[in-house]
């Protein structure tokens, strides 16, 4: 009796389901972030509405959609900024504070072009290129770590 002849035709169903299960069993959340820099060294950030601190431009990864398409969708709403290179993966990070399984990508951004500051709206209060050593005094903790990983070298967390 060939078991692989049996199974075979099962196994689209069973994919399913395992599928299903696991996502139910195993859901994450997917975030991306861009740390955007311009010709001058400058870090773009933004100020939500709905969360306190200046942050990377960056949000959930929606189904069906790769991390970069992500990242690029949210860079043009966020910032008006479009992508003009690759962006490079700088790492994968737990992001416990909102979850034990949300998950942050945080991309660094050198190849942009952005023909006019994006208009404040109600999701992004303001925005803006700054200085590393001139950031906004309510910088988020984790922006301000991840800066450091990238600028000076720091060892790379595991955890947003």
């Amino acid at each position: 009796m060939d078991l692989a002849a049996i199974r075979r035709p099962f196994e689209p169903l069973i994919r399913r389901v395992l599928h299903a299960y696991w996502r139910f069993s195993r859901a994450h959340t997917l975030g991306v972030r861009g740390l955007v820099i311009d010709g001058e060294g400058r870090i773009f950030l933004v100020e939500h509405s709905y969360v306190g601190g200046w942050h990377f431009p960056g949000g959930g990864v929606e189904v069906g959609e790769t991390l970069t398409e992500a990242l690029a969708r949210e860079l043009r709403e966020e910032g008006n900024i479009e992508l003009t290179g690759a962006p490079v993966l700088l790492g994968m990070y737990l992001n416990r504070r909102i979850s034990k399984r949300d998950y942050v990508a945080l991309f660094m951004v050198r190849s942009f072009r952005q023909n006019a500051p994006p208009q404040p709206n109600w999701e992004i209060i303001a925005h803006g290129f700054f200085a590393p050593n001139a950031l906004p005094e309510d910088t988020t903790r984790a922006t301000r770590e991840r800066l450091a990983e990238v600028l000076d070298g720091r060892a790379a967390a595991h955890f947003w």
